[in-house]
């Protein structure tokens, strides 16, 4: 046995969701819109993976990527395309479903028009926080929001609250002006207080800067999640005395739960090093799991196609590094939690399906063709570690 490397694309979506019209995100397709828009996108090493099978098998096309450089991956792959069996396209939905535990209940949500919060909710967490009130109060972009209050909050030091189409509540604040520990303590009030309404996350969106042209949200961005209402692979990796090695976001998600090593990194960058660093090092058995969320929220929300292509491109340039650390008894798999189209209207998440590609050096090339749940991923790597199955999905990792 070796280790796994989860490299989760975050809002990385291939389009063709059967159930797309249910979320008025029938045609939405991430790759596929992002490759036209752009012109093209050179990422030789995603397609030598099966990339451009995958997204044909999901949405019925190829992406028009163009001429593509020769790649410098040489590993084969098992490639597919998943569709969510979870109820929502959110963040934890996504993720616990690859994790084994798809979301089969309904979350809450605040509506978007203003305002958002119920007044009592507000009035318990402001007297809880010992806060004079807020600004807000409705569905807004987290980067738009705070250029339009940002210089308010600064000179009235009541905090930003907004929503999405996510189930949660996002609190922006100055670090300076605010404080970073005291936004991080009412985010803890306000966690507890959305019990009653069944919110998924309360997210901490600490900003900089004095004047709109220069706000900017920071690194320490912290999510309180909920517990996923299972055990997943991660907490059963941990029981069996696997090392699980969370990079990014993850450790957030999934509230900590099933972590024995968390790894804090910031932008594609830096994420990727952790990942390399981390997978070099890593005990045989381990689990090492990096969301790489700047496609989700530097460009899938605010709807910034080029950012994103420019994105897409240096993943692949980076893919090679991961080969070149995995020993012979290693996989990696690379897949999303849902769909961020940038040319959809809005700013937020489409309902799609996702790309499931599997590879290392003892793999051979399939195509593994559509898989009926995210927690395939979770069923694989179980098998692959030898640990009790789970309730959903299939494994494919001798799929014939």
């Amino acid at each position: 046995m070796g280790k796994a490397i989860i490299l989760m694309m975050d809002s990385f979506g291939i389009g063709g969701a059967p159930d797309a019209e249910m979320f008025n995100d029938k045609g939405a397709n991430t790759l596929c819109h992002i490759a036209k828009t752009n012109l093209g996108l050179n990422i030789p090493n995603l397609v030598h993976l099966g990339l451009s099978q995958t997204a044909e098998g999901a949405c019925g096309h190829e992406p028009p990527l163009g001429i593509q450089d020769p790649a410098k991956i040489k590993m084969q792959s098992l490639y597919g395309h998943a569709k969510e069996m979870s109820r929502a396209k959110d963040t934890s939905s996504g993720h616990w479903e690859m994790a084994g535990v798809p979301v089969l209940t309904e979350w809450g949500y605040f509506p978007k028009k203003f305002p958002s919060f119920p007044p009592e909710l507000i009035k318990k967490i402001c007297k809880r926080a010992n806060i004079k009130g807020i600004l807000g109060n409705k569905a807004a972009s987290g980067t738009e929001i705070i250029k339009e209050l940002g210089v308010q909050h600064i000179k009235t030091r009541k905090p930003i609250f907004y929503t999405s189409v996510d189930s949660c509540l996002q609190i922006a604040a100055h670090e300076e002006h605010f404080g970073l520990e005291k936004l991080y303590e009412l985010c803890q009030i306000a966690f507890e207080e959305v019990k009653p309404y069944n919110i998924a996350r309360i997210i901490a969106r600490p900003f900089t800067g004095d004047k709109p042209e220069n706000f900017v949200r920071t690194k320490n961005r912290h999510d309180y999640s909920v517990p996923p209402p299972q055990p997943t692979l991660l907490d059963k990796l941990k029981k069996n005395k696997n090392k699980v090695i969370a990079i990014g976001k993850i450790s957030d998600i999934f509230a900590g739960r099933g972590i024995s090593k968390k790894v804090m990194a910031y932008g594609l960058e830096e994420l990727w090093d952790k990942t390399i660093t981390e997978t070099s090092s890593a005990p045989d058995g381990s689990l090492i799991f990096t969301n790489f969320v700047d496609f989700d929220m530097l460009y899938g929300h605010r709807r910034d196609v080029k950012g994103y292509a420019r994105a897409l491109e240096y993943f692949d340039r980076r893919l090679p590094e991961i080969c070149n650390v995995m020993q012979p008894d290693d996989i990696a798999i690379i897949t999303a939690d849902h769909g961020n189209d940038p040319t959809f209207d809005g700013s937020d998440h489409t309902r799609e399906q996702v790309p499931v590609i599997m590879f290392g050096a003892k793999i051979k090339s399939k195509n593994i063709g559509q898989r009926q749940t995210f927690a395939d991923i979770a069923q694989t790597l179980a098998e692959y570690f030898k640990i009790p199955p789970f309730e959903y999905g299939k494994s494919f990792l001798k799929e014939k």
